[in-house]
């Protein structure tokens, strides 16, 4: 959900950018050795799914697979999509440099909100943690869709058509990100569950 250079207003990058720096500072303090092919896998994986977009305005719709990464990674989240992002800009001028913070955390921060909110619920068997599993990867997009339209809404209220939009747009995405985060998360319960060990940590 990439947003544009020379949209949004000096303060809402300034705070994008710094709220993308703490929570860049805190996925790095838990990342081990251990842990950093997984982050580098899904990073990668983030930045393949996301390169098909559709322009909206100046956002557009594409996936994210941010439920996923959120509950692989937990904080980690946010250098892997830091990374992902970087590399879009550098590669195919997607976004641009003055807006990777806002994107990042448009992105990310979700990822990590949504971790802790089903985590707990994501522990329990049956029918409690498929709708969670569906719900982290509808409720990730539905939040980053909300968080990039408050970003051009706190920027002018020109904009608040375009916002409205960019929510609407991504009703569609949010179904199959949660069907794909759902699949996902009981297909590593029943192969590879050290995956999941921040969940049950």
């Amino acid at each position: 959900m990439h947003i544009s250079e020379g949209v949004l207003s000096p303060a809402v990058l300034g705070a994008g950018a710094a709220l993308t720096a703490v929570g860049t500072a805190i996925g790095l303090k838990q990342v081990d050795y251990e842990a950093i092919p997984r982050v580098s896998i899904l990073s990668a994986t983030f930045f393949v799914a996301s390169l098909i977009h559709v322009p909206i305005g100046p956002s557009s719709v594409h996936l994210l697979l941010n439920g996923l990464m959120g509950l692989l990674l937990g904080w980690a989240a946010f250098p892997a999509v830091l990374i992902g992002l970087f590399l879009q800009v550098l590669l195919f001028q997607f976004g641009g440099f003055t807006v990777l913070g806002v994107n990042t955390f448009n992105v990310a921060a979700p990822a990590v909100l949504c971790f802790y909110i089903f985590r707990d619920v994501l522990r329990q068997e049956g029918t409690l943690a498929v709708v969670a599993s569906f719900a982290c990867g509808f409720c990730t997009v539905l939040l980053t869709a909300l968080f990039t339209a408050l970003s051009l809404m706190f920027t002018g209220e020109g904009f608040l058509t375009v916002a409205r939009l960019v929510v609407l747009a991504h009703i569609p995405v949010m179904i199959i990100e949660g069907l794909f985060t759902m699949f996902v998360f009981f297909y590593l319960v029943k192969v590879r569950p050290e995956m999941l060990e921040k969940i049950y940590a």
